[in-house]
């Protein structure tokens, strides 16, 4: 029985040390869809934007596989921690509080955040006074949602949604007065669309670090710091070689 138990604690030891150091052959991303330009689908169902673009040419470039899991953002970290995927690239942004529960690559895109009304809109600097008893939308559970309830719940209404669509098109029913979304995306969603007439209202915003962070990340479980590496310096060889600056001029319409 001792010799049994002893062979017993010797495999699953070797298991668990395998487990610690696998070498990864696919990796298998989380994503929130839709976050247009950052990951959305196309007409055929299949799916693009800078994340997805930028995310399969890491692989390429590693010289690995990848593939995406969609996942709502609610449930994208506990997700990876229950291993439904091996990592999250979907413009999430790096922050002290989720480096409690992840690790993060080095930031791979910087994106300031903005406030988007109705053109005809009479707000003009967004403040305490000017939101008193607007209705604000932001998607649950963001950056944006942390800030604008922080800034302004106690004197405006909060609508929260689960997606950046579903927010815009209550947007465009009249339904809110005012939106907080990443820059990119409340350019492509908004001032792109010819659904409405939007504008962008008082500056864009990407402080304090307290809310904003540190720029987007691709977030791993904490033992996965090989594979982390592995992505930074991925990331350092398309910055070099010119593919980065391609898939950023083809989203933003800006050099980087």
């Amino acid at each position: 029985m001792k010799k049994l138990l002893t062979v017993s604690l010797l495999s699953a030891a070797v298991l668990a040390g395998t487990a610690q150091a696998r070498d990864y052959d696919t990796v298998r991303f989380g994503v929130d869809v839709p976050y247009e330009p950052m990951e959305y689908r196309l007409p055929n169902g299949d799916l693009t934007g800078f994340d997805i673009e930028l995310g399969n040419a890491l692989c390429d470039e590693i010289g690995i596989d990848c593939t995406w899991t969609v996942q709502g953002w609610d449930g994208i970290i506990p997700g990876l921690l229950a291993r439904k995927y091996d990592a999250i690239m979907s413009s999430m942004t790096i922050n002290d509080q989720r480096r409690k529960q992840v690790l993060f690559s080095d930031p791979y895109f910087t994106p300031p955040s903005a406030w988007f009304a109705p053109a005809d809109s009479k707000i003009t600097v967004p403040s305490k006074q000017t939101l008193e008893g607007k209705t604000i939308g932001v998607q649950r559970g963001t950056l944006q949602d942390n800030y604008a309830t922080d800034m302004f719940g106690d004197v405006a209404d909060i609508n929260r949604y689960s997606t950046a669509d579903d927010m815009v098109l209550d947007m465009d029913a009249g339904r809110l007065d005012i939106v907080f979304l990443d820059f990119p995306v409340g350019k492509s969603t908004l001032l792109d669309s010819n659904d409405g007439d939007y504008k962008i209202v008082g500056k864009m915003i990407s402080e304090p670090k307290k809310y904003f962070g540190d720029g987007f990340g691709i977030a791993f479980r904490k033992r996965d710091k090989e594979l982390a590496e592995k992505f930074d310096a991925a990331l350092d060889t398309l910055k070099e070689n010119g593919t980065y600056d391609k898939l950023y001029s083809k989203y933003f319409e800006t050099k980087k």
